[in-house]
């Protein structure tokens, strides 16, 4: 038996999935949670085999809760559906070491077919995500997606100058460099290209 904790921001969905997938004889949902934190609290207290999750949810996104969960609880596997076919979404949560990264529009069979696998240990990403992993690589480094984050808190040079320990120029620096690898017109908008993207 799979036993799996279910998180999704949207309830009609959450439900949606949930009633698929207990139809299956060897899936049982423990827990459904509908932000990071209920769905952090689930696994504590229930222990699944299995997390899935949403990418965007209020408070800890996916991203979030598989980060926390590399860390605290390494041997529970993170399975990410989304809507979202970015990059760099992919990227971050390979990095966040998730077993398995699908689309909540493919057929519930495929959904079920990734549980089974990640279940036996192998990791599952969806091919369309893979190709566009491999054609949209992000150009970003490190320093240049904290600047933009800030950037995206509305914050001015100075303040993120402070907030980071660099001096203004560099921060000038990083953000000119971004801009121009996002083909922008100016810091938000480098910061909104980012953001679509899933690089942030």
């Amino acid at each position: 038996m799979i036993r799996v904790v279910l998180a999704e921001d949207q309830k009609m969905v959450l439900s949606a999935f949930a009633s698929l997938l207990e139809l299956e004889a060897d899936v049982e949902v423990v827990a459904t949670a509908s932000n990071g934190e209920e769905a952090l609290e689930a696994v504590r207290k229930h222990r699944p085999d299995v997390v899935l999750t949403d990418i965007e949810m209020p408070g800890l996104s996916g991203l979030d809760v598989a980060r926390r969960l590399a860390d605290e609880n390494p041997g529970i596997r993170v399975v990410i559906f989304t809507t979202f076919a970015r990059p760099g979404y992919l990227r971050q949560a390979l990095d966040a070491k998730v077993a398995g990264y699908v689309l909540k529009d493919a057929p519930i069979t495929d959904l079920v077919a990734a549980l089974r696998r990640v279940h036996r240990g192998e990791r599952v990403v969806a091919p369309e995500l893979a190709v566009a992993a491999w054609e949209g690589a992000d150009p970003l480094t490190g320093r240049e997606r904290d600047v933009l984050r800030l950037v995206g808190e509305g914050l001015p040079n100075s303040d993120i100058s402070e907030r980071l320990h660099l001096s203004e120029g560099t921060v000038r620096n990083y953000l000119s460099s971004a801009i121009l690898k996002l083909n922008a017109r100016n810091r938000t908008e480098a910061f909104a290209i980012a953001k679509d993207k899933g690089y942030l």
